[in-house]
């Protein structure tokens, strides 16, 4: 018997014990690993017979403390087969802290050296035995292979194969099954640019485990990051590694080294690599700087693999970053052991910036169906279930989903090899509905059968929930009671590992199985302990948002357990809770309810996309119709989710919640990582209407899912499809798959990439798709050739009513035909030419191919396509190389393609010479109704007009128009149209051969003929009119911006008498704006068609001709003496009646008195006009000579010196000349002067001199000289700053003043003052004083007054503010009038 045996103090108990596990030594040695993670099970041992093997790990085992021993004695009496006397006896003897013997720990001590495993790092103090310096360099490298021949065996030792724990198949630990790898394609620009994955991904372009990491020398990034969510396998991907290394796999690296930062997390204190290495690691048997220097000199053959970067630990204060996390920094940017690879692994959320931008990313994606299918396989391998278990998977499309997660597969192939036996077909996979459930099952099928230990499970949920509270995941012997650990052995919820903290600091480390199993025990303690109540439960039902904040120092440790709660909160688990909660179903039941309450009040949130996802997995997990209801119909008609990674599991969730939903929904996808079998998850979702999905992540495999997902989508009438990588391969079962969503409305393929044989793929589908409204295949870098082709389907297609391309858009327009649900089921063939008839009859095409390169011979392969096609509503081929030959075809052409209002040939280079030839092209075009030329815009623009026939009332206007050709074909065009050709840089040298261009256009209807912009000059505009009679009639000219000379300009005037057609010619100088219009009511009357029969319309224009004034509008013009005279020289031989306007800054008297002097040369002259012109005081007089200088004058009105009008004549017969100088400065000194003016006038029945400066002395002259002035109308001196003294002085020359038959005065807000005047002498007289404020000095002159008009007939007192004395006082002295006398 050993020592340990002897010093227990019970032979026969320690013999019973090591006879016992030497009949299983498989399940000791499983033990041994457990509890000692680096303890070694063959090699020296293997000499050893199996009693004395099991003597030596039980003392092992001995050493490590009561925690650990008793732990294990737990483990012996739960999982192995011991008599109940026997197992009485150890739990008695060992099982507590007074059993274990005290008095062993100095021989634990003691043990020597050698009986320490060699994977374990050795006492600091064998670094002193190190050989000398200056060691030969062939030592050196025998102490450096040693090591890494240590490194390597070390590893094969710690992946040997595992022994199953109770009730597992032995493929539990073995299988392993690679989940999708996909290398992104632009490198981490920057760590935000990770944090959500938004990375380019080749599609298809999957990585396997060797393909990693580029070997070649200096090629490639050297950090590699695995990204991948919880439960896709990154921790035993990084196993996965680091046991292929030690296979002898992954030769291009010499060492490897496995970190995990949930352990390096511990560390408190700055490392340098060598500790890193060796401390924490695997030590060197001697000589650590030797070996450490071969490692650096050899650093390109050296992995790092570090797994958990989202678990390390942020600086909390302003010292920067943590030890470790520094020691990682400077690994990745070369700064320490420069060369050497680093491989970190990391869920999707804020990383750390010390990661180098050139950084490579790789994104685990799960379990696709093969790889479901393969690891059940596996797992089932040579059991008869194998078949039984394919057969549940591919029928429950729910279970199928959750296995897409790596862990949740290989649960749920654990929980079905317990349920297969025990149960019939589809009854195993009834019980494993979600997650929660999954591992409900799991529990059970890991606890013994009948027996489930409900205490223990609360007491290790304890322990979880205190874990995710203080976000610890690293648990002691101390953390844990013995039982429990056992516990957790026994039933694999517990892995244990050793902890190095540092140079002989080393302890057995406890972690939950996987974190989201230590979450699940955690949500089981919340809803089954007594411990605790409803209130706090319902504090840990969040959502939480997958959007990391960027101040979030790591990502949450209970991000499903809210998942795990709500899935507990099912009425199917209250039996299982009720059991753990020993019975109280009421507890149960109400903590249930309140779990239910607080989502259904999330549901009723406004929440952002990552939330709902979230609160769709919780809905989801409670299995609660009413509660799934509620949350469908809350969503919002559009539901974006933007920049967050999505699982397949996340959109199978979605799909299940939408199905309680009645309204359609809108599902936008922008940015987020998607999965390549994602689209599965949405199979026979019936209420999505729009669904969009934007990232480069989507390549040829999300395409053939999504293939398969379309025709399950009834309501489906949006798809797009862009930003993505799709191929020829991809794009080829898309459309495989659109003619069987004939609902489909609008498809949009973007910004994909796409080849020129794959876009003509795509619009093949376009007949099949009959409600289709819109096709957009924008950015995709389609050639020429291929967008004639487009164009021949845009005219052979019958639903297509645009094409519209430029530059990168590229969009189809379609208006399908009203069809009924009978028509829309019938054969394709059928409707297809259904369609091509009536589109025939009735469809009209807009072509817009803007800046698509296209020259000469694309514009004749596109007219030929065109003239087959069906009327053409527009054509735009602005900015493509046409150049002169193409837009003289294309205009060629307009008049045979049926375009009904624009053709665009703009930015095509044409040039002048150019210009001519389209003219030419279109001088037959009957429906031509504008042609816009620009040269310096670079615009060519047709517009069209209807033709006749598609006019309404299109018979009573033919043979209207009939009627006016056989009389008069050439002095009637049909219709009016617009020639532009402005800023063509044209000159007198072009205008000859564009007015032949032009001859040919003047038949067909009224033309208004633009030159504007050009440089026509003097010499130009001379030749042009020279050449205007020839055009025969224009509506209008405009010569503007053709740097003319004001005598070029006033030459213009000769045009008058040259051209009948002209009416009005609009001349401002300064800014060079020149227009000749003719008359637009004769016009509009062409236009309409209104005209009488012809005999009395043929009377009817020359009347038209007689009567219509032509006018003159000279503006912005230096109007000196000379140009006046040059002027009216010129329009006297100008048709009456003319109208001239004329404005100008200012006008010099001496220019006035010339242009006045002129007017009796201009008897066809009706009005003159100067508008807007500055004139001096001087011009009321000379403007008042004129009235006896010219008859014919009937009206001079001045205001205010800057605008003068001055009516004349048109008979003789007319009679009274009328007068005005209103708000002209005129005062006392005036009056005189004007009125012997005034007075040369014999027939003056107005004058207006109202708003000037009169006062009561202007006015006082004024009366003075009444007698003198042949007044026969109205005097009006309103506004003239009078007062009582004026309206006194009125009064008392009225007796001088026979003609006044009426005088009014206001004083008041009024200020009027007007006199009016008969022809002959008045017997009667009415006055009429208001608001003039008499104060009582005033009443014997007003009574005196009104003495001496005897003649009065009517008087009437308005407020002039007479009192009862002022009052008596004037009746007493005033006779009373012969008529009306009125005080108010």
């Amino acid at each position: 018997m050993d020592p340990v045996g002897l010093q227990l103090g019970n032979k026969n108990l320690w013999s019973c014990l090591v006879r016992l596990l030497t009949k299983d030594p498989e399940w000791l040695n499983a033990k041994m690993k457990f509890f000692l993670p680096n303890t070694d099970l063959d090699s020296r041992n293997e000499t050893l017979d199996p009693e004395q093997r099991v003597i030596l790990q039980l003392n092992k085992l001995h050493v490590q403390g009561s925690d650990t021993w008793q732990s294990f004695i737990h483990c012996v009496c739960m999982q192995l087969e011991v008599p109940l006397d026997l197992e009485v006896l150890l739990l008695s003897t060992f099982g507590y802290d007074d059993g274990f013997t005290s008095q062993l720990g100095a021989e634990g001590k003691s043990q020597p050296e050698s009986q320490l495993h060699h994977g374990l790092k050795r006492p600091h103090q064998s670094c002193g035995s190190s050989p000398r310096r200056k060691q030969c360099k062939k030592q050196q490298l025998e102490l450096a292979k040693k090591y890494l021949q240590l490194l390597r065996t070390s590893a094969q030792q710690r992946y040997r194969s595992q022994i199953p724990g109770s009730g597992q198949p032995h493929a539990f630990h073995q299988v392993y099954v690679p989940p999708i790898l996909r290398r992104a394609t632009a490198s981490l620009d920057t760590p935000e640019g990770a944090i959500m994955g938004d990375v380019k991904v080749e599609d298809g372009a999957d990585v396997s485990i060797s393909d990693l990491f580029n070997t070649r020398v200096n090629k490639g990034p050297r950090v590699t990051v695995l990204l991948g969510k919880a439960g896709m396998g990154k921790t035993t991907l990084a196993h996965r590694l680091c046991q292929k290394w030690a296979e002898g796999h992954l030769n291009c690296f010499q060492a490897l080294f496995l970190f995990e930062f949930r352990q390096l997390n511990l560390i408190t204190r700055f490392l340098t690599p060598s500790e890193l290495l060796f401390d924490l690691y695997l030590s060197p048997e001697s000589d650590h700087d030797t070996v450490f220097q071969y490692l650096e000199k050899n650093a390109d053959q050296v992995l790092l693999i570090f797994d958990g970067l989202d678990e390390a630990l942020q600086p909390m204060g302003p010292d920067g970053p943590g030890p470790v996390l520094t020691l990682f920094s400077h690994l990745c940017n070369g700064t320490l052991l420069p060369g050497c690879r680093v491989m970190a692994t990391s869920r999707p959320g804020k990383l750390p910036a010390c990661l180098p931008a050139e950084a490579a990313m790789v994104h685990m994606l799960g379990f696709d169906g093969p790889r479901v299918e393969e690891y059940v396989n596996h797992f089932f391998s040579a059991q008869p279930s194998r078949e039984g278990a394919l057969v549940e998977l591919q029928t429950n499309g729910r279970l199928r989903s959750l296995c897409a997660v790596p862990a949740l597969c290989q649960v749920a192939c654990l929980c079905l090899h317990h349920l297969l036996p025990d149960h019939a077909p589809g009854q195993s996979v009834a019980l494993l509905p979600n997650m929660t459930q999954l591992y409900m099952q799991m529990v059970l099928a890991l606890s013994p059968p009948g027996h489930l230990p409900t205490s223990s499970l609360l007491d290790l949920g304890e322990v979880a929930l205190r874990g995710l509270e203080t976000g610890k995941v690293i648990f002691y012997a101390k953390d844990i009671a013995p039982p429990l650990i056992a516990f957790g052995a026994t039933h694999s919820l517990l892995t244990s590992f050793c902890v190095c903290t540092g140079p002989g600091h080393q302890q057995t480390g406890y972690a939950f199985t996987h974190l989201s199993l230590q979450e699940f025990l955690a949500a089981l303690h919340l809803m089954a302990s007594p411990k605790v109540n409803k209130d706090t439960l319902t504090q840990y039902v969040t959502l939480h948002s997958r959007w990391v904040q960027r101040t979030k120092a790591r990502l949450g440790l209970s991000d499903h357990l809210p998942t795990f709660l709500a899935g507990l909160a099912s009425c199917t688990c209250r039996p299982f809770l009720s059991h753990l909660a020993q019975g109280n179903e009421d507890c149960v039941g109400a903590k249930q309810a309140a779990v239910v309450q607080v989502l259904k009040k999330l549901a009723t949130r406004k929440l952002t996309g990552p939330k709902v996802v979230e609160l769709c997995h919780c809905v989801d997990e409670t299995q609660e119709p009413e509660l799934a209801s509620l949350t469908a119909q809350s969503l919002p008609y559009q539901l974006p989710f933007h920049n967050f990674p999505l699982t397949c599991t996340d959109l199978a969730t979605l799909t299940n919640i939408l199905e309680h939903r009645e309204a359609p929904i809108h599902l936008d996808f922008d940015g987020c990582p998607l999965e390549p079998h994602c689209p599965e998850a949405l199979v026979g979702c019936g209420q999505i209407e729009n669904l969009s999905f934007k990232s480069r992540k989507c390549g040829d495999a999300f395409a053939e899912a999504l293939s398969r997902s379309l025709p399950t989508m009834g309501r489906l009438q949006m798809l797009g499809l862009a930003g993505s990588k799709i191929t020829a391969r991809g794009i080829s079962h898309l459309v495989k798959a659109l003619p069987l969503c004939p609902q489909l409305k609008e498809v949009s393929f973007r910004d994909n990439q796409l080849s020129d044989q794959v876009v003509l793929n795509i619009v093949e589908v376009l007949p099949h798709l009959p409600r289709l409204r819109k096709l957009d295949l924008s950015s995709n870098s389609i050639c020429v050739s291929t967008l004639l082709c487009l164009a021949r389907v845009a005219v052979t297609c019958p639903t297509v009513r645009m094409l519209q391309a430029r530059e990168a858009d590229l969009i189809f327009l379609l208006s399908p035909p009203t069809e009924t649900t009978a028509e829309l089921q019938r054969a394709p063939d059928l409707q297809e030419s259904d369609g091509q008839r009536k589109g025939a009859q009735s469809r009209s095409l807009t072509l817009r191919l803007q800046k698509c390169q296209l020259q000469v011979h694309d514009a004749e392969a596109l007219i030929a396509l065109l003239q087959e096609g069906p009327h053409l509503e527009e054509v735009d081929l602005s900015g493509n190389q046409l150049e002169d030959e193409g837009c003289r075809l294309m205009a060629e052409a307009a008049s045979q393609l049926h375009i009904a209002r624009k053709l665009d040939l703009s930015n095509n280079g044409l040039s002048v010479a150019g210009v001519h030839c389209v003219l030419r092209a279109v001088s037959a075009c009957w429906t031509l109704a504008e042609l816009h030329i620009s040269l310096q815009h670079k615009t060519v623009i047709f517009m069209f007009a209807q033709e006749p026939e598609e006019q309404k009332g299109p018979q009573e206007r033919a043979a209207f128009l009939d009627s006016l050709m056989l009389q008069m074909p050439s002095e009637l065009p049909l219709s009016s149209r617009r020639m532009r050709l402005t800023h063509c840089g044209l000159q007198e040298k072009h205008l000859e051969q564009l007015c032949k261009a032009l001859g040919g256009s003047c038949h067909l209807g009224h033309l208004h003929l633009d030159f504007s912009g050009n440089a026509l000059g003097d010499e130009g505009a001379a030749r042009l009119a020279q050449l205007l009679p020839g055009l025969g009639a224009l509506q209008s000219l405009n010569l503007s911006e053709n740097g003319l000379s004001l005598d070029a300009v006033l030459g213009l005037v000769r045009c008058f008498s040259t051209l009948q057609w002209l009416f009005r010619l609009d001349i401002s100088f300064e800014s060079q704006h020149i227009l000749l219009r003719g008359d637009k009511t004769s016009r509009d009357m062409w236009a309409t068609g209104s005209l009488p029969d012809f005999p009395a319309a043929a009377k009817f224009l020359g009347f038209r001709q007689r009567c219509i004034p032509r006018s003159l509008c000279l503006s912005e013009c230096p109007l000196e003496p000379p140009s006046l005279t040059r002027l009216c020289a010129t329009l006297k031989d100008c048709p009456g009646p003319l109208e001239l306007q004329l404005s100008c800054e200012f006008l010099s008297d001496q220019s006035l008195e010339t242009l006045l002097d002129c007017l009796p040369q201009l008897p066809q002259l009706s009005l003159l006009q100067l508008s807007q012109t500055g004139l001096s005081p001087k011009s009321p007089f000379l403007l008042a000579n004129t009235l006896s200088l010219c008859p014919r004058v009937k009206k001079v009105d001045l205001r205010s010196l800057h605008h003068a009008t001055l009516h004349f004549r048109s008979n003789e017969e007319e009679e009274g000349v009328c007068c005005g100088f209103t708000g002209c400065s005129l005062s006392q000194e005036h009056v005189e002067s004007l009125c012997w003016l005034l007075s040369k006038c014999k027939d003056l029945s107005q004058v207006d001199l109202s708003a000037n400066l009169l006062g009561d002395s202007g006015l006082r002259c004024l009366l003075e000289c009444l007698p003198q002035v042949p007044i026969s109308g109205l005097l009006d001196l309103s506004h003239n700053s009078i007062s009582q003294e004026s309206a006194l002085y009125l009064l008392e020359t009225l007796p001088s003043c026979p003609r006044v038959r009426e005088a009014s005065v206001n004083l008041g807000s009024e200020q009027s003052f007007r006199i009016h005047f008969s022809r002959e002498d008045q017997a009667g007289k009415t006055l009429r004083l208001s608001e003039c404020s008499f104060r009582p000095e005033h009443v014997s002159r007003l009574a005196t007054g009104l003495s001496k008009s005897l003649q009065l007939t009517e008087l009437t007192l308005t407020q002039c503010c007479l009192g009862q004395k002022q009052l008596a006082i004037l009746l007493s002295l005033v006779g009373r009038p012969a008529g009306l006398f009125s005080l108010r």
